[in-house]
């Protein structure tokens, strides 16, 4: 029994149980690129940059995403590498059913719940403050009840009914992922280019009204443990390489890509780049527009150019670009974590229900509809905060094990066909799962013990189901 529950998966096998899976071929290299942009840009330029440079790296959280970029830069190569080589959906699932066996692939499969799952909740549960904030421009005010959720991050009641607006969202977006990719990625690459644009505009208006000034010291002297100095740059660098989750989702549309082998590995290290460039110049320019003391909100962005009379027009940019950009991420996020779900169904771990697809659409439709009402209820009904650190231990696991499984499989498997081969395999490998290690053990004891309740709830799954009706097994 032990040794069967290491049992690996042929990469080959992965590529011909995929076959059976006919998903419409939609996507091209522009496509993928859009789709990981769409994942990427959303909270973490619109929140998480503000709060990083308040409190860590002052204007020195330019350089944290720089060094969070290189870091994340290390696991998409792997990603890359691997989605050339197994072009079919599932992501860090398929790879590690190749490479560590079938009970880390469920452990892995398990944590991508957290990056997809319950991320695509968060971002909902964060719209609803932009959506709010919008609302109030117009002097529209929603009861406190309906918008908010009943618990509070210790589990107790708040008084309040439900987050009605993040619920509703997802329900939308899951609507879009049911009558199909081309329907979803139309509307993603609208929104991309939409948010992408409003940015831009916010970088060139507002380095008119940057105040050089404010960056100096560039890097504040240290004021305590992670904040200000080389060790608050650091710390900011932990911060935002979250604002990167997602680049990757680019590989669980292996299967409606037109040609995964070229296209995957360009889609994803394309986004990751145009979203560097793009993190960097907007936290140039909040940073320039006030002292960086004054970011740590939940709107920096609006922050930032209120304190100009002259771009008060931007402010309603800010806040549509806001909407806009994290409703592509909960978009993408639906679209990849039904097709997790698919590839582990048809591999036996999960119920047949969850390979279903729709003879019209050519969508996981049943799959897709069960997902957005688990993200609706998760968003509807717990706060940010609980949602927030489980995602982030997730995804850094997944990296760790795709890093790892790129060097297991250049020694067990060297024959095989790898369209794309990363360069230096064993040092840049090596890097990303360090990297993912490093920022794991910063994570505090009650996240590990939430993570713990987590792992055990999958466990049990795994064992009461999937152990026994493994498809690999029967074999």
């Amino acid at each position: 029994m032990f040794k069967q529950l290491w049992a690996t998966k042929h990469p080959h096998a992965a590529h011909e149980d995929a076959n059976g899976l006919s998903l419409r071929r939609y996507l091209g290299p522009w496509g993928l690129t859009a789709l990981g942009i769409g994942a990427v840009i959303g909270g973490g330029i619109f929140v998480i940059t503000g709060q990083a440079a308040a409190n860590h790296a002052g204007p020195a959280i330019m350089l944290s995403f720089v060094l969070a970029a290189i870091c994340c830069a290390f696991c998409a190569l792997a990603y890359a590498e691997f989605a050339s080589m197994v072009p079919v959906s599932g992501s860090a699932y398929t790879y590690t059913y190749a490479t560590f066996g079938e009970l880390s692939a469920w452990f892995i499969g398990w944590m991508l719940v957290l990056e997809y799952g319950v991320s695509a909740s968060a971002v909902a549960v964060s719209w609803t403050g932009y959506f709010l904030s919008l609302l109030s421009q117009f002097d529209i005010h929603l009861p406190a009840a309906l918008v908010s959720a009943p618990l509070d991050a210790q589990l107790r009641p708040t008084g309040a009914i439900a987050n009605l607006p993040a619920a509703a969202l997802v329900l939308l977006l899951t609507w879009l992922c049911y009558v199909g990719i081309s329907k979803s990625s139309a509307m993603n690459m609208a929104m991309v280019v939409l948010k992408t644009g409003l940015i831009v505009l916010v970088i060139v208006v507002g380095w008119k009204y940057v105040d050089t000034s404010n960056w100096t010291p560039f890097i504040p002297a240290n004021e305590g443990p992670g904040k200000y100095g080389m060790e608050g740059v650091l710390r900011g660098a932990a911060m935002v390489f979250f604002a990167y989750i997602g680049f990757e989702a680019v590989s669980v549309a292996a299967q409606e890509s037109k040609n995964p082998q070229r296209d995957m590995p360009i889609g994803m290290m394309l986004s990751l780049v145009i979203c560097t460039v793009l993190y960097i110049a907007m936290a140039a320019v909040m940073t320039g527009l006030v002292p960086f003391q004054l970011l740590g909100t939940d709107e920096p962005v609006v922050t930032a150019v209120a304190a100009h009379p002259q771009l008060g027009w931007l402010r309603w940019v800010v806040e549509v670009g806001a909407l806009v950009g994290l409703s592509s991420v909960v978009l993408v996020m639906i679209i990849g974590q039904p097709r997790i779900f698919m590839i582990m169904g048809r591999d036996g771990l999960l119920p047949p229900v969850f390979t279903r697809i729709h003879p019209k659409y050519r969508t996981p439709h049943i799959n897709t509809v069960i997902t957005g009402i688990g993200i609706a209820l998760l968003a509807a009904l717990f706060p940010l905060d609980i949602l927030g650190e489980l995602t982030s231990m997730g995804t850094l696991i997944a990296f760790a094990a795709v890093c790892a499984g790129v060097l297991i499989l250049r020694r067990t498997q060297p024959d095989l066909p790898r369209p794309f081969r990363m360069p230096m395999a064993w040092l840049i490998c090596s890097l990303g799962v360090l990297s993912c290690l490093a920022l794991l053990s910063a994570m505090t004891m009650h996240n590990w013990m939430l993570m713990g309740v987590w792992t055990v709830v999958g466990f049990v799954i795994y064992f009461g189901y999937g152990f026994r009706h493994s498809r690999l097994r029967g074999q």
